[in-house]
């Protein structure tokens, strides 16, 4: 199954309330003929988008190849949370990389907040940042657990943003029942994602590349030079960036096997109007903590956007307001009969230990992806790292990749169904407390 297009039409974006409030650009010609260049990117994401902004930006010319249109993927379609530290916390770092690279990762994911910030300042994007996102707790031990995990931060690192919650401050904040304590950090934040790829794309062109959508990629053949063949056209480069997350198909067997391809689903309601404030009383993002996440903030036309829901398989569900309702309606119980204007799902990817996955595949074939819903600030980061690498830079990248890869048990064709079982046993933990 092609999940470029077994979901969504070919070169049109999802009716999203992102598509809906972007400010859309001309589209990009298709890719035709033969060409030569300095760095093929397959991919217009967060990953590609920041690889071909930061190469064209240190004189390398640069082609950026994307199947569907620029933002079309999980990019455009994310919950916008700009978040602390790596998809892993710290302490578990500290086990698995030991302290010293622990460190180096926390001051990547630092570097990755301040280079989504210093992007949208300098390239004047309009993607409405706001500072502020909440972690939300059900029950006294996940909010000591956070209040403990805040200190830790503190301690170890001097990162001191982060507000601890008890009961009466986290309704303060988020007035649902279900919440009884946890933290806010002021250091992380919540965008408009579309309008912030789109914002990424204008700044690449502007300085130098070359874009070009609804090609999508059907042959990559490596070497001194690598071959990038798609249906109308072949481009040679010397160097190749692999930035498709969840929609990299068949492209590389040896990635397929460690970052598999899930959906999420997303609603955004009618204007709460003064309503908003039974929801959120401050214009911050929350997640919780659920194993199958609930997450959501206000939009700045004071609609609830959340995330949440399950599907197992490929195909997004029939109904996905009734999906995404119904943790919606668990969490905040007033919003049971609220209108849900738009709807829509998206495609991300995950790794088993929910670290990113980037790897120098061959020496001038570099991959990034597999972000595990931690994308805003980590995919952007990435490509800048993956473009330093290419310029000879590349101690950050090589930190990034020493991030041991556990393979999906039963590889590319088992991986789905052996998750889907692993996610059915943890969405019931979730629903009984455990």
């Amino acid at each position: 199954m092609n999940l470029l297009y077994s979901n969504d039409r070919k070169g049109e974006y999802p009716q999203s309330w992102y598509g809906a409030t972007a400010a859309p650009l001309p589209p990009f010609a298709t890719f035709q003929g033969n060409r030569r260049a300095d760095v093929c990117v397959v991919g217009a994401g967060f990953t590609g988008l920041s690889a071909a902004l930061h190469l064209a930006q240190m004189g390398f010319d640069v082609v950026v190849l994307e199947a569907n249109r620029v933002g079309f993927g999980a990019s455009g379609r994310n919950g916008g949370q700009l978040g602390t530290g790596q998809r892993m916390e710290q302490d578990g770092l500290e086990k698995l990389m030991g302290v010293e690279d622990a460190a180096k990762l926390w001051e990547l994911s630092e570097d990755a907040k301040n280079l989504v910030r210093g992007l949208i300042t300098t390239h004047n994007i309009d993607c409405h940042y706001k500072a502020g996102l909440a972690h939300a707790c059900f029950t006294e031990r996940e909010t000591a657990e956070e209040h403990d995990y805040a200190a830790h931060l503190s301690n170890q690192y001097g990162y001191d943003q982060i507000t601890p919650l008890d009961r009466d401050a986290m309704a303060a904040l988020c007035p649902s029942p279900k919440y009884v304590g946890g933290s806010l950090d002021q250091g992380a934040g919540h965008l408009h994602p579309l309008q912030f790829a789109l914002g990424l794309a204008k700044a690449a062109v502007a300085a130098g590349a070359k874009i070009f959508e609804t090609s999508e990629v059907t042959q990559i053949t490596k070497g001194s030079k690598v071959t990038v063949q798609t249906r109308a056209g072949r481009i040679v480069a010397d160097h190749l960036v692999l930035a498709c997350n969840g929609y990299l198909g068949d492209l590389e067997p040896k990635v397929a096997t460690r970052v598999m391809p899930i959906n999420n689903f997303i609603a955004a309601t009618e204007p709460l109007g003064d309503a908003a404030a039974k929801v959120l009383t401050r214009d911050v993002a929350v997640a919780d903590t659920k194993f199958v996440v609930n997450y959501f903030r206000l939009s700045h036309d004071k609609r609830l956007l959340f995330g949440g829901g399950e599907s197992y398989g490929y195909r997004f569900p029939t109904d996905i307001s009734a999906t995404v309702r119904k943790p919606m309606v668990d969490i905040f119980p007033h919003l049971r009969d609220i209108k849900i204007d738009y709807a829509w799902g998206g495609t991300l990817a995950i790794t088993m230990k929910r670290m990113p996955y980037l790897r120098r595949l061959s020496p001038n074939v570099l991959t990034a992806s597999g972000y595990s819903g931690h994308g805003v600030g980590t995919a952007t980061h990435a490509g800048q790292l993956i473009a330093k690498a290419i310029a000879g830079q590349a101690e950050g990248f090589d930190t990034m990749a020493r991030v041991p890869a556990t393979p999906f048990p039963g590889g590319a064709k088992l991986r789905s169904p052996l998750l889907a079982l692993a996610m059915t046993w943890y969405a019931l933990r979730d629903r009984i407390g455990v």
